[in-house]
């Protein structure tokens, strides 16, 4: 039987993947610090913090890592698509070439995606940050800081469908929160409202974009215009919940571990399941993590109703 060469028995399809791959809009690159991994996991002894400027004095004073540390192990992932040698035959409107590419698509917004659940499960007991305790929590201490709440929550009328005006009073809530958080010396994080990024279900995606980038809000001026992003995840399904992140920190608020990056590869006519089953194969694979860095550097906002 012939095989009727639709581009996907080539090496163009290889290239046509990661071109594909490269133009899918991604946000994990911005919201996460990228970390070489070298091995299966990796120990992360370096998030406390660094010592203070002091006065020379009698000479150097030299503070070691902190005590407070977790290991991340990397996962490996894989998406496969199994394909008939006759569809193969028979494809005459490059159906499976967009499968492909919509596999190129999928594999590129996974991280997005793993960082979505790392946001949606954060309260979570489990889900925790370097200090042992969950990454939102009411109950963050380290050193001097003193306990530290990053999981707040703010008034309105309807949860659910939440104001422009009481959106940027939640706003001028979390940045306050934010701006307030210290280190394990009692020293400020966050020393200016800078790298800011408002993630949020896509049904509240209108309303956060009014409420930073208007002019004017409820007949006043907007003090907020311009002071963050805002950026919709689908995967958030919690409508009331939105979550604000300091992203240009040399930490920011997650970390993306990576190992080994996104390959793909394909089994076609020459294979063993192309001989026996006709089956042709076309996968990607890739190593890496995502998990936490700084919870200083998010906060979770959770609209309640107003009693």
């Amino acid at each position: 039987m012939a095989v009727i060469n639709t581009g996907l028995l080539t090496k163009g399809l290889r290239s046509e993947f990661f071109q594909r791959f490269g133009n899918a809009q991604t946000h994990f690159a911005d919201l996460s610090t990228r970390i070489q991994s070298n091995s299966d996991s990796e120990t992360y002894k370096w998030l406390g913090e660094i010592p203070r400027m002091r006065e020379w004095g009698t000479g150097r004073l030299a503070k070691g890592i902190g005590t407070e540390s977790y290991s991340v192990e990397n996962l490996k992932y894989e998406s496969t698509l199994e394909v008939d040698r006759d569809e193969i035959s028979d494809d005459k409107t490059g159906q499976i070439r967009i499968r492909v590419g919509e596999l190129a698509a999928r594999a590129a917004t996974h991280k997005d995606y793993l960082l979505s659940q790392l946001v949606i499960n954060g309260a979570t007991t489990g889900f925790n940050s370097y200090d042992g305790v969950s990454f939102f929590s009411n109950d963050h201490i380290s050193g001097s800081s003193g306990a530290q709440d990053n999981k707040l929550t703010t008034g309105a009328v309807d949860p659910d469908n939440a104001t422009v005006t009481e959106f940027k009073a939640a706003l001028k809530s979390a940045i306050g929160a934010m701006m307030g958080f210290k280190d394990d010396q009692g020293d400020p994080m966050s020393l200016s409202a800078s790298g800011l990024v408002c993630v949020v279900p896509t049904t509240m995606y209108m309303t956060a974009l009014e409420a930073v980038n208007a002019t004017v809000v409820n007949s006043t001026s907007n003090a907020l215009q311009g002071v963050a992003r805002v950026v919709a995840f689908p995967w958030l399904t919690d409508v009331s919940k939105w979550f604000l992140l300091k992203t240009d920190g040399i930490i920011r608020p997650f970390i993306f571990q990576d190992r080994e990056p996104v390959e793909f590869s394909a089994l076609t006519e020459d294979s063993d399941e192309g001989f026996r089953r006709e089956k042709f194969l076309y996968g990607a694979r890739a190593r890496y993590r995502m998990t936490y860095g700084y919870w200083q550097y998010a906060i979770s906002m959770d609209m309640t109703g107003i009693v």
